[in-house]
């Protein structure tokens, strides 16, 4: 989709891998079709959010979305990875890298 959007606005690809994307010409005609849509209706009730009372629900209740940065990050993960996942599930520890070039140092460093 982003390498349609560059090439609809005339922008160069950002990356490679929008370079190698096909783009989605198919989905595109030269004529117009003015048939209208059929409205499906929600079955669910779309105002209803976080009715259920579960611990994770309850965590986010007491937090600060006034501003940005001022929830931990880990716990607002763990909120929301338990949302999707369900509340029994475990929270994998993060795996985090570090990619750094070792290298004498010259007169310059």
């Amino acid at each position: 989709m982003l390498r349609t959007i560059e090439l609809i606005l005339g922008l160069p690809p950002m990356s490679q891998y929008d370079a190698a994307a096909t783009p989605m010409w198919r989905s595109f005609t030269s004529t117009l079709n003015l048939t209208p849509f059929i409205i499906v209706p929600a079955n669910i009730d779309l105002n209803q959010v976080n009715m259920k009372a579960t611990k994770s629900a309850l965590k986010s209740s007491t937090l600060n979305f006034t501003q940005a940065d001022k929830i931990d990050d880990r716990m607002f993960n763990e909120i929301l990875y338990k949302g999707i996942k369900g509340e029994n599930t475990t929270v994998p520890v993060p795996h985090r890298s570090a990619f750094i070039k070792a290298g004498e140092k010259d007169d310059k460093d």
